[in-house]
């Protein structure tokens, strides 16, 4: 019963549900409420939740639960994560929040199928599992996470191939944020029409 229910999107398996800032992007500084669902296949070797890629380490929760514990937030803004969230049927849970008056934000890698009307999507590809060729049809920002010279490359050849209105990021891998900083600023400076992404919560300590 409960498979069937996953299927349906009814359940989902929730690692965390928390309220803050959004702290990179586009919509920096928002306050939203995060939904956070676990299980990811992708396997970025820079991941800072890699607790979030084993599913059955988190417990299956009802969508209306998720909703309830959402709807005790004073914000609107609502941001489904991961882990990779598309790895499940999100058109459920995606019409009860706009049933609610919510507006919904989506953070995906795009390596799988899209469900759910979404707001706004953020694609913020890998290389390990390139996104699907939908995914840079409807995305609204693209958000490159980047290391070395390398992967701005790989954020341009990303660049080509979303819409043009989608909005362009370059975010340092935390960890590499001394030498990589100074990559994307210099690059922007020559390269304008991307923007500089920084993991602003990290800086401020907050989730």
């Amino acid at each position: 019963m409960e498979n069937q229910l996953l299927q349906q999107g009814k359940f989902l398996p929730l690692m965390e549900l928390f309220y803050t800032l959004q702290g990179e992007g586009f919509h920096t500084g928002e306050a939203a409420c995060f939904i956070r669902i676990g299980g990811c296949d992708v396997g970025c070797n820079y991941c800072d939740v890699k607790e979030s890629w084993n599913p059955e380490l988190h417990p299956l929760t009802s969508v209306e639960e998720i909703i309830d514990q959402v709807c005790a937030f004073p914000s609107a803004s609502v941001v489904v994560t991961g882990g990779e969230p598309l790895k499940y049927n999100l058109d459920f849970l995606c019409a009860e929040l706009k049933c609610r008056g919510l507006k919904t934000y989506l953070e995906t890698s795009g390596s799988e199928t899209l469900s759910g009307d979404w707001d706004w999507i953020c694609l913020s590809p890998k290389k390990y599992s390139p996104p699907l060729p939908d995914l840079y049809n409807i995305a609204r920002e693209l958000k490159v996470i980047i290391q070395t010279e390398e992967d701005i490359i790989w954020a341009e050849e990303n660049a080509e191939k979303v819409n043009a209105s989608c909005l362009l990021y370059l975010q340092p891998e935390w960890s590499m944020r001394k030498t990589a900083t100074p990559l994307i600023v210099d690059y922007i400076g020559s390269n304008p029409r991307w923007k500089l992404s920084l993991q602003i919560h990290k800086y401020i300590g907050i989730p």
